[in-house]
């Protein structure tokens, strides 16, 4: 059983998108940016109501812009993806969940400490770079599941 539905193109999408937020904070990093693509694609509530695919997830269109910054830029994400990125992929998918980004619909990376909030999401915590935010509680249920 798994999270989402996927197909071995969704497992390309995430692996890429891993590596390309998050190569430099390790596997467990890029783990917990999967897990955020897999928590949005689940959440049927705030700005995911109508994303529904990991394509959907990772081309999602906000205020103009893709929702990511690496599709946005392109950097690596427009690079192959690579086994070990598969690999991490597939274990999102399956159902892997870790602290901070465990709930997490949102990430970012500041460029120094964390903000307690970011558009109004309470912060879950930090790993290496990256600050995790969930949706603020009885605002998103689905994002628990």
């Amino acid at each position: 059983m798994t999270r989402v539905a996927h197909t071995s193109k969704d497992i390309d999408l995430i692996a890429r998108m891993m590596r390309a937020e998050a190569e430099g904070e390790g596997k467990l990093g890029m783990l917990m940016v999967g897990n955020v693509i897999v928590n949005r694609a689940k959440a049927d509530c705030l700005d995911f109501r109508d994303v529904r695919s990991i394509r959907d997830v990772i081309f999602q269109v906000q205020g103009g812009n893709y929702s990511f910054e690496a599709v946005q830029k392109g950097n690596l994400f427009y690079s192959p993806a690579r086994e070990v990125e598969r690999r991490l992929a597939r274990q999102v998918v399956k159902y892997w969940r870790e602290h901070p980004s465990k709930y997490a619909l949102w990430y970012f990376n500041p460029y120094g400490e964390c903000p307690p909030t970011w558009y109004g999401q309470p912060l879950t915590g930090q790993f290496k770079q990256h600050c995790y935010y969930e949706p603020v509680a009885n605002t998103c249920a689905s994002a628990y599941r």
